[in-house]
């Protein structure tokens, strides 16, 4: 049965009138401080919006944006949201943006440059005042379209000359080198790599960064142990079904991120191996869920907050140029190896 609502008992929503009577001042005065202008007072302020914090009123976005002229939205597109590492990057994207006054409006390409492309379309309709493409390799179908529209964006490894496109540099190397190393010391000579899909620049930069790191510590690459996956966990269970299906098999393999490498893990113990007493295994990202996986997964770290926050910095930099010259327009995140138990001596090495 539906319950009447005692109309005595209904409590009208506040309004900008509201705070103004509460607070003590006019109306242009609350408008005047919740869009940020300086011709406020620290004191008047305060005073607004202690306000609007114990009426509960929420100010309208959509009439700040026509008043101010900015919607203070950043968008942030992502290679496929079902990967881990995604979703992390996200959250410490919105936490930065939110704690600067920025909203955000994400979405997902899902590997589809149709949906990429209608991603994109709906930023320009919201009016996004940059887009963070964290694609790591399928934006091109989508560059010409924001960079018409003049929107600020900023790419991972991909640079675009345009005065209004940032990039952020991803230093794989370090932390590849430190992982081929860290085999070396414990005794392999014969490491795998499980690469990405050669569509992504990452995944090339990633195979290329691994290929120079066995280079440098003096290891030949066996040709048949570069295989192509797709960065997922059924891409890694296929890709290390792939390596045992060789006359002469790796002792230790480096996968191109984490993800790859939990599918590993779990082939391994489905064909009744242990990790890392026969085989050493190690991811690139470092998702929480590494350190959760038994063993835990020894991965190359690509820190998600440093990365959101150079993504973060590159938009408000381009939004709040005010005029100047030159701006910062390249961004340097970097990797690290983190050990954890799913390495070990090669057997017989121990």
């Amino acid at each position: 049965m539906a319950r009447k609502v005692n109309s005595k008992t209904v409590v009208k929503t506040p309004d900008i009138r509201t705070v103004a009577a509460l607070a003590k001042v006019s109306i242009a005065t609350v408008s005047r401080t919740i869009n940020g202008s300086p011709a406020v007072s620290e004191r008047l302020t305060k005073r607004v919006w202690q306000a609007i914090e114990q009426l509960n009123y929420f100010p309208n976005s959509h009439a700040r944006t026509l008043v101010s002229g900015r919607s203070r939205l950043f968008g942030i597109i992502v290679e496929n949201i079902t990967n881990p590492f995604f979703p992390e990057l996200i959250q410490s994207f919105e936490e930065i943006a939110v704690a600067h006054g920025y909203e955000i409006l994400v979405s997902s390409s899902n590997s589809d440059p149709a949906v990429l492309t209608s991603c994109v379309r709906r930023m320009l309709e919201r009016k996004v005042e940059g887009v963070a493409v964290m694609t790591f390799g399928e934006e091109e179908p989508v560059l010409d379209q924001l960079a018409h529209r003049n929107v600020p964006m900023v790419l991972a490894e991909f640079r675009l000359d345009d005065p209004k496109t940032s990039t952020i540099l991803l230093d794989y190397s370090t932390g590849i080198r430190a992982a081929v190393n860290h085999l070396v010391v414990l005794g392999h000579s014969k490491i795998a790599f499980l690469a990405g899909p050669h569509k992504l620049h990452s995944a090339i930069t990633r195979e290329n960064d691994f290929r120079t790191a066995m280079h440098e510590a003096g290891l030949g690459i066996e040709k048949t142990w570069i295989v192509e996956c797709d960065h997922t966990l059924k891409g890694g269970v296929a890709g290390f079904k792939q390596l045992q299906a060789l006359p002469e098999r790796p002792t230790a393999i480096v996968c191109s991120n984490d993800m790859t490498a939990i599918g590993v893990l779990r082939a391994v113990y489905n064909g009744g191996l242990r990790v890392p007493q026969d085989l050493s295994v190690i991811g690139l990202d470092d998702i929480d869920f590494a350190e959760f996986t038994l063993p835990p997964l020894t991965t190359i770290r690509l820190d998600r907050t440093e990365l959101a926050r150079a993504a973060f910095e590159a938009l408000r930099l381009q939004a709040e140029k005010d005029g100047k010259p030159t701006i910062q327009r390249e961004f340097l995140v970097s990797t690290s190896l983190v050990l954890r138990g799913s390495t070990a001596p090669p057997p017989g090495k121990g």
